[in-house]
């Protein structure tokens, strides 16, 4: 567990904390000081040298990302594609996919916008048929309706390990389990779970996982990572090439290559990638099971301030929570409640029924303001946010 005075000195270490009380970190965490410099540093050295000279000269910079993040999530740095955001990582697996009319997919109540719109697109463009596995009594993905939804047509099982819309934690692991013997390829939209909670591929057993970087990570924004598992390279051809992905053989032919860079593309943001790395090593270095110990204490502490609040309703799902905290407040608009909150210096953000047609729409929910926490957050800005909150109207 942290100390007070470790606590201190992460909050030194990062500037944003002076200027507000940051409980946003699912939207985008405040970035320590040293990932600021690594990528301030390079976009000088591109501007003094020229942008192919800087990724020449920082080549190893830029490679140890690789080996970070392989490190972070227990993969092989040939497994590791770097990429500009969590979307993209998901939707260049997601896409490489061959489909057949009659494919099945298996997905969650809790999944994101962006990957339902896939799946619906893919359902219109294919034949592909979408199914939502049923939640169970605690509001997470029920292991038993998915064995019981499979069969030799389920081509992909897809969920988000935490949902952008609460605090759940969805059984992963268990859902490797069941898609390995099954023989069903796994995808896993770790968007809000690696850099808040131990993230193992092995251990889960996906054969595909997508995260950001600006998130609980600590990094820039404009990053992302896919972590493409041996296993199912070669039943994935990205859904666009360049000459980065692929090597032009001959006046008729292409190969592509045989790592997952074959899901990146020649031209990124090597000033991005090389602070990626930098955030990934900093959060290694404090250590990822120290960092959810000290977020369930700042989440269980919140939930608690919360629940003493009047008219505030919690609405996290799930036997097992995590960093994010949502709730709502009797009488206020989430929107209303979210800027009040904002208008005295404490960020947090709103998740609405739009993001999460399968999800806060059948709860009856248009909106919820999401909290959540991080481990360099205090006690006192837990308890700073519970105190703001609006007393509740009568209707």
């Amino acid at each position: 567990m942290l100390t007070n005075s470790a606590v201190a000195r992460l909050r030194a270490d990062t500037p944003g904390c002076a200027n507000v009380t940051h409980l946003n970190n699912a939207g985008a965490s405040l970035q320590p000081r040293a990932v600021t410099d690594a990528v301030i540093a390079h976009l000088r050295l591109e501007a003094e040298t020229g942008g192919y000279e800087a990724a020449a000269a920082r080549a190893p910079e830029i490679e140890h990302t690789y080996d970070a993040i392989a490190r972070l999530i227990g993969a092989r740095p040939d497994e590791i594609a770097v990429v500009e955001n969590a979307t993209r990582a998901w939707d260049m697996a997601f896409y490489g996919l061959r489909w057949q009319p009659g494919d099945r997919i298996l997905t969650a109540r809790a999944e994101y916008a962006s990957n339902a719109i896939a799946f619906l697109q893919t359902a219109r463009r294919y034949g592909v048929q979408i199914d939502v596995v049923p939640d169970d009594e605690t509001g997470r993905l029920s292991l038993d309706a998915m064995r019981g939804m499979l069969d030799e047509r389920v081509k992909l099982i897809a969920i988000t390990h935490v949902p952008t819309q609460g605090g759940l934690v969805n059984p992963a692991a268990e859902v490797g389990r069941i898609a390995r013997e099954a023989g069903v390829t796994y995808l896993l939209d770790a968007c809000q779970s690696v850099g808040q909670l131990p993230v193992d591929v092995d251990e889960i057993g996906c054969d595909l996982l997508s995260a950001p970087g600006r998130k609980f990570l600590r990094g820039p924004r404009g990053t992302g990572f896919l972590y493409a598992s041996r296993r199912v390279l070669g039943l994935i051809e990205p859904p666009f090439l360049d000459l980065h992905a692929a090597t032009w053989t001959s006046p008729d032919t292409y190969e592509i290559r045989d790592d997952a860079r074959r899901f990146e593309t020649w031209e990124g943001n090597y000033a991005g990638r090389i602070g990626l790395g930098v955030a990934v090593d900093y959060a290694l270095e404090v250590g990822v099971d120290t960092i959810k110990a000290r977020n369930d204490l700042l989440a269980t502490r919140l939930r608690a301030a919360l629940a003493e609040r009047p008219g505030v309703t919690l609405r996290d799902l799930g036997s097992e929570q995590c960093a994010i905290v949502t709730f709502t407040v009797a009488g206020h608009d989430s929107r209303t409640v979210a800027k009040t909150l904002v208008d005295q210096g404490i960020n947090v953000s709103v998740s609405i029924g739009d993001y999460a047609q399968w999800d806060l729409s059948p709860r009856g929910l248009d909106a919820v303001v999401r909290a959540s926490v991080h481990y360099y957050n205090t006690e006192e800005e837990v308890d700073r946010l519970a105190e703001a909150i609006p007393a509740p109207t009568r209707a």
